[in-house]
């Protein structure tokens, strides 16, 4: 089972639906004849790979079972008893969750017949198809298999066989994963929350001496494997900071005996190859290609063409990506050098495996790479499912939670860009066309700014080159952004509520379209346009020509710096905050939870945003943000000091707070639940919460202001 399986949205569930047929119903002394299972993987049935196996109970079977599924002794007569059959089982089983009908009536036979056999039980994490129907409509007239599958459409073939019963099941569930999500249960940890609501049926199991079709609660979640304990360097780093710079470039034409000796005068391992026409590299030279050359040619290799022998196409990484995203490129690709690109695409520096041989590439660090190759919805799910495995394993290292924030929002928009390459894939391949005009995909708001929770929806839009809207250009990127939103919403990213997303046309604009949209914002000066501004002066360019993001985004900030009438009203509304804090100094709670986004990440988040745009400070995450202003010296060092430790403080606490809702198969959210801190962790947040006073006396000083 996957890292953190709570996680794990139903989509991508690798499960294996089980049914058995019975010497009778007392599941207490009833014996299995007959045992069927089928796989699920990535939201497809395993058709060609089930499990199916008549047993020999060792007891004559009744007549009143036989006329229930039709086997008699007759039919079981030389087949395998369960102890010969169990290993068999639980290794197609394996860490699967297991889906059935009634499971726990499955389950507790499987339970007693493994007990009887002299082994021990390992109980499974379950989901019972009978309660998610409860769940999805409870006015049907009854749950029993029949009924639920003919109000889902499906067919049951072989009917009280075990694997007539398991297939059937098993389309039930897939038909099930897109109406659960709908009303937002995306994942196993949510499904099974779900069951456990329905405590009649908990009871019942429990009066009659069923194993419970869910784990309880307080269950141990999955192991943690080799997340419990990583090398951190990775997340804390960036390709930038290891990277071997300035690059070395030489023409195609160039003999491999002038670069072999450019490689030994240089003490470097590689070279990038310009091509015969156009810019960019074509491929790169390694020592290894040379050595191969010289062994393979002999002598006469030293006067051939470097460009005969180059790798290609070139490999990169761009520079301000996390060292793990590089780890695992390498791993994947099976190579030892990388290219680092800019922002703009260029070549500035290369990688080698000597610069990461003090890191690993191990499973952990196949995160980034896994979600870059993801082909459909359920692939980029499972990726993405791996990330609160990841996050967890960081706070236990104490990595600072920002730096936690970024790896989360990398992600988020490495996510996005694959989602949207996979929707213009299917575009193609359907023959509505290649994109009409360039375009680039936007991340706003947090994932922008590199500070992600383990709860973010879509803030996506897209920049396209030219064409006006409804026109061609515009119609095609709808398609294409309803597509790829699609695939985020259901491997795990769900549709912001406040349509924040380029399937809608406030989020997708031309070049000139955007600009005019940011003067607008500018020239009316209104508070409604307040939501649009926070989210967008925070965006990130993911995928296709992020040159276009970067004209709209030197439009934005100097039409911002030049307009102090649009900066104090942004100013007005970042300083309308009020710490959720009683007269005596209490926390304020709702239900035990305080919503520490709303209370106080929001103005610190905001007033960062305001004091940037004053000040011309041309960066994106908030701690950049202050550092760069409060260099500045315009107000007390300290002050800035205290709010970015509170921003830290509260990213790790809701953090943290998210990982134990996962756990506990809740829907991850910006409220902590405050019976869950430490004493010391209550006094941390109390301090935090004052820090939007701080914020609030920043933002309104005419001189910090300007």
């Amino acid at each position: 089972m996957p890292v953190n399986a709570s996680a794990l949205p139903l989509i991508s569930l690798d499960a294996v639906v089980l049914d058995t047929e019975t010497t009778g119903p007392d599941a207490a002394r009833a014996r299995i004849i007959q045992i069927a299972a089928i796989r699920i993987s990535g939201g497809r049935i395993a058709e060609d790979d089930p499990y199916d196996e008549l047993v020999d109970p060792g007891i004559a079977i009744p007549e009143s079972s036989t006329r229930i599924h039709g086997l008699r002794d007759a039919d079981v007569a030389g087949a395998p008893d369960f102890p010969s059959l169990r290993a068999g089982l639980e290794a197609f089983i394996g860490d699967a969750v297991v889906i059935g009908h009634s499971i726990g009536y499955d389950l507790s036979l499987l339970k007693s017949e493994t007990l009887r056999a002299g082994a021990s039980w390992r109980r499974p994490r379950s989901l019972d198809t009978r309660i998610l129907a409860r769940l999805l409509r409870p006015t049907l007239t009854g749950f029993t298999l029949d009924i639920v599958c003919d109000w889902l459409g499906v067919e049951i073939a072989g009917r009280h066989t075990a694997l007539g019963d398991a297939r059937a099941t098993a389309e039930v569930f897939v038909k099930m994963v897109p109406r659960l999500r709908d009303m937002g249960v995306r994942t196993l940890g949510e499904a099974e929350a779900a069951c456990r609501s329905f405590s009649d049926e908990l009871d019942q199991h429990r009066r009659i001496g069923w194993v419970e079709p869910v784990a309880p609660a307080n269950g141990p979640e999955t192991s943690l494997g080799p997340l419990a304990r990583i090398d951190t360097y990775p997340y804390r780093h960036k390709v930038s900071e290891v990277m071997n710079a300035p690059p070395v470039f030489v023409k195609a034409g160039t003999s491999i005996g002038k670069v072999l000796k450019m490689l030994a005068e240089g003490n470097i391992s590689s070279v990038f190859v310009e091509p015969a026409t156009g810019s960019g590299p074509a491929g790169i030279a390694t020592e290894r290609d040379v050595l191969r050359a010289l062994a393979r040619l002999g002598p006469e290799a030293r006067s051939a063409k470097i460009g005969t022998i180059m790798s290609k196409p070139l490999r990169a990484v761009r520079e301000d990506a996390f060292i793990y995203r590089a780890i695992a490129r390498m791993a994947r690709l099976n190579v030892r050098h990388l290219g680092v690109e800019d922002s703009h695409g260029r070549i500035v520096g290369a990688l080698t495996t000597r610069d990461l041989l003090r890191q690993r590439a191990g499973k952990a660090l196949a995160l980034g790479d896994e979600i870059d190759e993801a082909a459909s919805a359920a692939e980029l799910s499972r990726a993405w499912a791996r990330l609160p495995g990841v996050v967890k394993s960081l706070r236990a290292e104490q990595i600072d939670a920002r730096d936690i924030s970024a790896v989360i929002s990398r992600e988020l928009c490495a996510i996005t860009r694959q989602a949207c390459v996979i929707a213009e894939r299917s575009m193609r391949d359907e023959g509505l066309g290649k994109p009409p005009t360039p375009y680039t995909v936007i991340v706003m708001g947090s994932g922008g700014r590199g500070e992600s929770t383990l709860a973010p929806d879509q803030d996506n839009g897209v920049i396209f080159s030219l064409g006006a809207p409804g026109g061609k250009a515009d119609r095609w990127l709808a398609e294409l952004g309803a597509r790829f939103s699609d695939l985020l919403d259901q491997a795990g990213v769900p549709f912001c509520r406040g349509g924040v997303m380029a399937r809608n046309a406030d989020w997708r604009h031309s070049l000139t379209g955007w600009k005019d949209v940011i003067d607008g914002w500018i020239r009316r000066g209104e508070a409604k346009d307040v939501c649009y501004v926070d989210i967008f002066y925070d965006f990130r360019p993911v995928s296709g020509d992020i040159r276009l993001a970067g004209e709209v985004w030197e439009h934005a900030y100097a039409q911002a710096h030049r307009s102090p009438g649009f900066l104090k009203m942004l100013a007005a509304i970042a300083t309308d905050f009020r710490a959720p804090l009683g007269l005596f100094g209490n926390i304020r709670t709702v239900a035990g939870r305080v919503d520490v986004k709303k209370g106080v990440l929001l103005p610190i988040v905001s007033g960062a945003r305001v004091l940037a745009l004053r000040h011309d400070v041309r960066a994106r995450s908030t701690t950049e943000r202050l550092e760069a202003v409060r260099d500045l010296g315009i107000a007390a060092a300290s002050d800035f000091d205290r709010i970015m430790a509170a921003h830290r403080v509260l990213l790790g606490l809701l953090l943290d707070q998210q990982l134990r809702d996962i756990a506990a198969g809740t829907t991850p959210s910006n409220a902590i639940q405050i019976s869950a801190l430490t004493p010391a962790q209550k006094k941390d947040l109390k301090t935090a919460l004052r820090s939007v006073e701080i914020m609030n006396t920043l933002v309104g000083d005419p001189v910090a202001f300007g």
